[in-house]
């Protein structure tokens, strides 16, 4: 059975000061799918969401979402067709309160009963926000952050999300509870593309997996095989 293809990457290079941090890579993500690209620091990782999502140039043979190329959009473009992304570091407005923060996700959105509706749904998904809807972002816990920036990228309704290093910086309770959402909201049917360096977290849940080192991917393929590969073990599990 086919499926549609929602993200479709041929030949992406990234170059910035000098240095080539992506080396021409194809992948792809599909709908339904909760795809992760792992790799150690440095791998060219973050910049290939970047360039995802225009924040970073880059050059392609070919980047299309739903079938439609991608150059010349804008971030704010792509959030209006259903792609949003929680950036490395979370990037939530700190002046802002958790509910205004919340809010903003859902910007490019008029339907007010919607928009409602998807508030309650992220306080009974993340109950801690709930909880401090009043306070200012700038105040919470890096973990509470995290859970902000992504119940804020939901807010926009996403048909894919982009996921850079959820779990950097976390506690391991609080990565465990980010990878229970992760996991639950790819239940849900969102589809997700993943950038962890907890590489055995984000197999463990994963449809599928990409490798990535020094700007190439050198391995792809089911999760479950990846994470029991023995050279993927030895380079990214401690084995």
């Amino acid at each position: 059975m086919s499926r549609t293809t929602l993200l479709k990457v041929r030949g992406l290079q990234v170059a910035y000061g000098g240095i080539q941090a992506v080396k021409g890579i194809d992948f792809e993500v599909h709908a339904g799918e909760l795809v992760c690209l792992i790799g150690s620091n440095g791998a060219g990782k973050t910049s290939t969401m970047k360039a995802i999502t225009a924040s970073l140039p880059s050059q392609a043979t070919e980047l299309t979402y739903l079938g439609r190329p991608m150059a010349g959009q804008g971030a704010w473009d792509l959030v209006r067709q259903g792609l949003a992304m929680v950036p490395e570091g979370r990037g939530v407005f700190t002046r802002m309160s958790i509910a205004e923060n919340l809010h903003m996700g859902a910007y490019c959105r008029r339907d007010t009963d919607g928009i409602a509706q998807d508030l309650a749904r992220m306080y009974a998904l993340f109950p801690r926000l709930r909880e401090r809807r009043d306070q200012l972002a700038g105040t919470l816990s890096g973990g509470e952050q995290q859970m902000l920036a992504m119940a804020r990228a939901l807010m926009s309704r996403p048909k894919l999300l982009l996921l850079d290093e959820p779990s950097m910086g976390l506690s391991p309770v609080m990565v465990d509870k980010i990878f229970d959402v992760i996991r639950e909201v790819a239940a849900q049917g969102v589809t997700i593309l993943l950038v962890e360096q907890n590489a055995s977290r984000a197999l463990s849940i994963a449809d599928r997996a990409y490798v990535m080192e020094s700007g190439e991917l050198t391995l792809s393929g089911p999760a479950q095989t990846l994470l029991h590969d023995p050279a993927v073990r030895a380079a990214y599990l401690g084995e």
